[in-house]
């Protein structure tokens, strides 16, 4: 999953990609390097970051999906808004990416009789507030998992097909130390709730690109610097089923599968 923010605030690459050309150049390049679906955003969600009015939202991210459909690419929109949820749907949008895990009012609304894919992230707090403070876990796999389920839970009793639903451990957001984000990643198959007796797995989304978790590990200052860090983090990840990587860096992080694949093979075909 590669990542097109038309923010100028991300933290990453905020204002890079805010005019309509820019953007669509960048998916151009992620589609000729392999990317497998493109995760739009109009609303920056770094901690700290202010809320983005929904016109304005809905003016960054609408028309970019116009322009988008017919690409060959699924694309999904990063939003926790119901009514931007609904204008990108109705624009072509594939999958909704909601940090807020579909908990605010009108959301489960907006997606119930559609069949777009759907990603319930776990998120402690706000993205205003979620990494001041004291931030408390006793078993932060566990806790995250019993959110997700909850929330999985919530979204099947609105009568939404388990199958249309994916899940996110949500690394950085509200989870403050190394401790926290790492033990979600030596432990990822266990943040995912159990299917149904005989079910598919709930297919995991990992989220870790340039964040700040691995510039704790590396000593890495600015995200620019991560890129390495976050293709490693990319490979840990599938390694452990993550079914979907979200990342900056496309072409690297194509790159890098391809080469644990030819060893996930050659692997097999020694057995």
């Amino acid at each position: 999953m590669g990542i097109l923010n038309v923010t100028p605030d991300s933290f990453s690459d905020g204002g890079r990609f805010l005019v309509r050309d820019e953007a669509l150049r960048q998916a151009e390049r992620m589609i000729a390097e392999g990317v497998d679906i493109i995760d739009i955003g109009g609303e920056s969600t770094r901690p700290g970051a202010p809320p983005v009015p929904l016109e304005e939202e809905l003016e960054r991210v609408v028309p970019i999906v116009e322009a988008l459909v017919g690409m060959g690419v699924p694309l999904s929109i990063d939003t926790y808004k119901p009514e931007v949820m609904r204008a990108a749907l109705a624009a072509g949008a594939d999958l909704i990416n909601d940090i807020w895990g579909f908990r605010r009012p009108g959301a489960l609304d907006a997606v119930r009789d559609t069949n777009c894919g759907l990603c319930v992230m776990h998120m402690l707090g706000e993205p205003q507030t979620m990494q001041r403070g004291q931030i408390d876990y006793e078993d932060v796999v566990g806790e995250v998992r019993a959110f997700l389920a909850a929330r999985v839970e919530a979204l099947t009793q609105a009568g939404i097909a388990r199958g249309r639903i994916s899940v996110d451990p949500g690394f950085g957001f509200g989870k403050a130390t190394r401790e926290h984000n790492f033990a979600l990643l030596a432990r990822l198959p266990e943040t995912a709730p159990e299917p149904d007796a005989g079910a598919a797995p709930f297919p995991i989304l990992a989220g870790m690109s340039r964040k700040s978790m691995l510039g704790v590990v590396t000593g890495r200052k600015t995200p620019d610097e991560r890129v390495a860090a976050s293709v490693a983090a990319a490979v840990c990840a599938v390694e452990r089923g993550a079914a979907i990587v979200r990342v900056h860096d496309v072409a690297e992080t194509v790159d890098a599968l391809k080469v644990w694949g030819a060893v996930r093979e050659a692997e097999l075909a020694a057995r």
